[in-house]
């Protein structure tokens, strides 16, 4: 199993947190990649008050449809592994309908109404983060960072209503990620190179977090494709979180966690890691 950094001295904890970051509506993010770690910054706005970013000056997204496999036989393994696993899932003959639970299924499509009614009332958030033309800008340094938010520079979140306040006031001491925004995709591929029974969850939900709001903000749509709701990898996400969860809905995700390719799923976040490391412009 891959081992985390320590992140206790990068990371701080809700009562921590500087009032500046919950009065901009802005965060301090995070990101560890292969090629090193840096901190950015990021937002939710809903839809109709921000601008896409304008991706014209970027090379096109070559793979809207699918991860690109490496190799003819690395596309033979993707497809074998993660092809139709779930679809001809059986349930374990030892549990019964009644254990299933159609009493809570009930309830949760009843309370999925319900918030479906609320949500389709008010526009959807969607991520805004510090970048321009396509990419995300990464600093090394929160010096760097906070050097770059006060220049004055052109990038997509000066549309923010609160950047100005944010430019004014901001420090390198305030510039502490809450360990929820810190993500460290650089661990992923091993992680789930290690077996199943080494698979580390939480690391790998944060990751697909972040990777379908990075998919989003600065329209990668290959890997808008490769997370997107019944695709291979969301299915993963979903097993993992449900097997978190525990009970009934936890043992029979465990099932389908055994059903998943351990060749398939390293290749596919692999993919998705290097298109948004082509995405990513350090800036120091």
């Amino acid at each position: 199993m891959a081992v985390q950094r320590d992140t206790d001295e990068q990371t701080g904890s809700e009562a921590e947190r500087p009032a500046l970051w919950s009065e901009v509506r802005i965060d301090p993010v995070e990101i560890a990649l292969p090629k090193g770690v840096g901190y950015t910054l990021r937002a939710y706005r809903p839809i109709d008050d921000v601008t896409p970013t304008d991706v014209s000056e970027r090379e096109a997204d070559e793979f809207p449809d699918r991860p690109r496999p490496t190799s003819d036989e690395e596309e033979d393994t993707l497809v074998d592994a993660f092809g139709d696993e779930f679809d001809d899932e059986e349930e374990p003959d030892d549990v019964s309908d009644e254990e299933l639970g159609e009493d809570e299924e009930s309830a949760d499509e009843s309370e999925e109404e319900d918030d479906e009614d609320e949500l389709a009332n008010e526009p959807e958030d969607v991520p805004v983060f510090l970048g321009r033309a396509g990419q995300v800008y990464l600093f090394r340094s929160v010096e760097g960072l906070v050097d770059f938010v006060r220049s004055g520079a052109e990038h997509d979140m000066t549309q923010l209503d609160t950047w100005s306040d944010l430019a004014e006031r901001i420090t390198p001491e305030d510039v502490v990620p809450l360990a929820e925004d810190s993500y460290e995709l650089d661990l992923v591929v091993s992680n789930l190179r290690g077996g199943r029974d080494s698979w580390d969850a939480g690391l790998i939900i944060q990751a697909g977090e972040l990777a379908r709001d990075l998919g989003y903000a600065l329209r990668i749509t290959s890997v808008i494709g490769s997370m997107a709701p019944g695709s291979p990898l969301d299915d993963l996400d979903e097993a993992l979180r449900a097997a978190e969860s525990g009970g009934v809905g936890g043992f029979l995700a465990k099932r389908r966690l055994k059903k998943i390719g351990a060749e398939a799923a390293p290749l596919g976040w692999r993919t998705i890691i290097g298109k948004i490391s082509g995405v990513v412009d350090w800036r120091d």
